[in-house]
């Protein structure tokens, strides 16, 4: 058996999160991408105040109070978009979309920024530079040619700004369609569609102030090192308060172990690094449910011994339903059972409760190894169970945190991008613009998929994103691209789902988050909403990568103009001047009133959330108790030679965006077909490491699908759950099929997949 030292690309790095080795690879980013001077520059842009948010995750920002708020992966996001490589028509001439199609998606994306409207032609086998009108005629003839406005598909990314994806969903309900298939409904979507049912929003509800007055913070399914960095110095500050921080992962992740702020002088002179995590427990892939099961068990135990003095028995009464249902479930639910199916002892899971018992304000954040689940919705429910047994809703310091991924994608669902629109907004959109938008729920993305695969949809719209390869299924995903009559992207790089070529398809350059915005009433900026619910500004500092390029809300009032003859928008009007679309959105939405006035205030303003002031949306007024029966968050097999697998980031990544080959707090560089295993599972099974495998999916029983396989990845040891494995997201997503989704929330299950390991073919 090797060592991982003797692995090409396979060597331990034991440096903690953050430190040298993350200023080293934001030099590297900004020498890679842009001109040292001019990039370092826009950084110091990067979510200040009269800058630009960043194009990466959604944490929020601080009251601005360092000269850098950007983190390694921030700054990442940034160079990438602001790069000064260019795609210009001569790149198209040069190379086929058969050669395109063998480079990898590192190479596609890194290619540089599009410049310029381009059309395929299946003649030569390029794409070809085509005018803006001639582009908007296509795509609008496409969409009037159809049948039935519910045969196109609208995808949209979170990375587009409010006042882009309120235009979009504006355009789509009055052409007269509600097929939205988004980018949550791949993340948080369990999140958007489980907590209404529980407390009545579906958004988190605490502030990066209540971090501040947690005494206690649970951290389960996520990775924040990679997947939004700037959350370490949030946890860092709370550990240095002495704040337990009680961690449940399959994974050990080394920016829950330990971390170096790079702000942080001392640290950064003397090489040293603040513990994270003070309990790190090692829950199976799949175990959340029965942890979160189990600590509740245990705390209601605690509470019996001690005369019903551990819950908050007057929160319970007054602001809840369904507790005794709930009680009892927990009750008759076995120890033995859920040791089985969590991973973890009883004693574990007890002096969690315990802990929990002690605090008087907990937060519990998590990420999507609890949503990417065929029951995420109820995961996520669990979480909220938990915090209403101690009343930690509607106080300093206390509540849920969804860690959201991309920038604006809490955002985008605010403003209207859903399948299923609320009728608070159908109503103002039909008040304010004068026509009835479509009532009938519309696709979610597998739904999306499944009809673009069936061809009961024929033309894609994209917004951002690379959603054929987000998606399960590729062969199915690849394949259902090219079976369309059109598809047109709205992007700024090139990535492989713009290689997915059917009768048509458009790439629409657009202007990134980074630059400058002129229409006819001068210089613009965009809003977001970060994970916490606070709109605020975004202003570009740099130049547009070509004069060929449009902003997205130009994009889409070209789109809408081309394909609506008699529309009742003034879409001139509303993109001359982004303030008359905050003004549309706040006549939509009440919530957004003021909206131009409001945003304009340093830090803008929060959307409100009745939760926190104790207030319950849900039909009865009040917050609910919700059982999950058992204990099975995907279906379990009873087999010593299944394990299960759960996709994973790299650190070089966000997303589909692979940045880079290094992964390095898990010690891989330069490489990407790796599949990680506890030691015990690899001498158990007889693997050794660097043995070459293929990774089978098992197939649902009575399931007549096809078997999945990624084929030939190396064995690589890792600090893992015993029973599990990980391997890389988008890569991976061939294990997944089609119809494995939380039926819910319509998330697919990445993060739980039954597999055998074989030797490579």
């Amino acid at each position: 058996m090797a060592s991982d030292d003797e692995i090409p690309g396979i060597r331990a790095y034991d440096e903690p999160a953050g430190g040298w080795g993350a200023l080293r690879a934001v030099a590297k980013a900004v020498r890679e991408q842009m001109d040292v001077a001019p990039g370092t520059r826009l950084l110091l842009k990067n979510n200040q105040k009269d800058g630009f948010d960043c194009p990466g995750c959604a944490w929020p920002d601080p009251k601005h109070t360092s000269t850098f708020e950007f983190c390694e992966n921030g700054a990442k996001a940034v160079t990438w978009e602001a790069t000064r490589k260019r795609v210009p028509p001569a790149f198209f001439a040069a190379h086929t979309v058969t050669e395109l199609k063998t480079w990898s998606d590192h190479q596609l994306e890194d290619a540089g920024r599009l410049t310029h409207p381009m059309a395929y032609d299946p003649a030569s086998d390029r794409y070809l530079p085509i005018g803006w009108d001639e582009a908007f005629a296509r795509v609008g003839a496409a969409l009037r040619a159809l049948p039935d406005p519910n045969r196109a598909e609208f995808y949209t990314s979170g990375r587009a700004s409010n006042e882009a994806a309120f235009l979009y969903q504006l355009f789509v309900r009055e052409y007269g369609t509600n097929n939205f298939p988004d980018c949550s409904n791949m993340c948080h979507e369990a999140t958007s569609v489980g907590l209404p049912k529980s407390i009545g929003i579906g958004k988190g509800t605490v502030s990066l102030e209540d971090f501040d007055a947690a005494d206690l913070i649970l951290s389960i399914g996520h990775n924040p090192g990679t997947n939004h960095p700037r959350m370490m110095t949030t946890l860092r500050d709370a550990s240095r308060r002495g704040v337990p921080i009680v961690v449940l992962n399959p994974l050990k992740e080394r920016a829950l172990e330990r971390f170096a702020a790079p702000q942080s002088p001392i640290e950064m002179a003397t090489l040293s690094s603040t513990d994270i995590a003070t309990h790190y427990h090692q829950v199976r892939v799949g175990g959340d449910a029965a942890a979160l099961k189990g600590i509740m068990k245990a705390l209601i135990a605690l509470d019996d011994t001690a005369g019903g003095t551990v819950l908050d028995r007057d929160f319970i009464a007054e602001h809840t339903n369904g507790y005794a249902a709930f009680a009892a479930d927990l009750k008759a639910t076995s120890w033995t059972a859920i040791e089985q199916r969590s991973g973890l002892t009883r004693g574990v899971l007890e002096q969690t409760a315990g802990l929990y018992a002690k605090s008087n304000a907990c937060i519990v954040a998590y990420g999507m190894g609890v949503t990417q689940h065929r029951h995420g919705t109820e995961n996520v429910q669990q979480i909220a169970n938990l915090l209403l047994l101690r009343g930690n809703f509607g106080k300093p310091g206390a509540g849920i945190c969804p860690l959201r991924g991309h920038s604006n994608v809490q955002g985008d669902r605010t403003v209207g991008i859903s399948e299923t629109p609320p009728a608070a907004l159908l109503d103002g959109i039909e008040r304010v613009f004068g026509f009835a938008p479509p009532r009938l729920p519309g696709h979610n993305a597998v739904e999306a998929l499944q009809a673009m695969r069936d061809r009961r949809s024929t033309v894609l719209i994209c917004l951002g994103g690379n959603l054929p390869v987000a998606m399960p299924d590729p062969d199915v995903a690849f394949a259902a691209m090219a079976r369309l009559d059109l598809a047109a992207h709205i992007a700024t790089k090139l990535n492989r789902s713009h290689l997915l070529i059917g009768a048509q398809s458009l790439l629409l350059p657009c202007l990134g988050r980074t630059e400058h915005d002129a229409q006819s009433g001068g210089q613009q900026f965009v809003t977001v909403e970060d994970s916490m619910s606070m709109v605020h500004m975004s202003k570009g500092q740099l130049p547009p990568p070509s004069e060929h390029v449009r902003s997205e809300p130009a994009i889409i009032a070209g789109i809408a103009k081309a394909t609506l003859a008699q529309s009742k928008v003034d879409w001139d009007g509303l993109v001359g001047d982004y303030d008359r679309i905050r003004d549309a959105i706040g006549d939509v939405l009440p919530d957004f009133h003021d909206f131009r006035t409001r945003v304009r205030v340093p830090g803008g303003f929060r959307l409100s959330l009745p939760a926190t002031e104790r207030k319950w949306t849900t039909p009865s007024g009040k917050a609910e108790f919700l059982l999950f029966e058992g204990l099975d968050e995907d279906p379990e097999l009873a087999d010593p030679a299944v394990l299960t697998l759960t996709t994973i980031r790299s650190h070089d990544q966000y997303n589909t965006t692979i940045y880079g080959l290094d992964d390095r707090y898990r010690g891989v560089f330069g490489r990407r077909d790796v599949v990680f295993l506890n030691p015990i599972d690899m001498a158990r099974l007889g693997i050794g490491t660097g043995d070459p495998l293929d990774v089978e999916a098992i197939a649902d029983p009575g399931s007549a699908a096809p078997s999945r396989v990624l084929r030939r990845v190396t064995a690589v040891a890792h600090d893992i759950a015993t029973g599990c494995a990980a391997a890389y997201y988008p890569e991976a997503n061939t294990l997944v099929g089609l119809e494995q989704y939380d039926k819910e929330s319509g998330t697919p299950s990445y993060k739980s997949i039954r597999v055998r390991l074989r030797p490579a073919a």
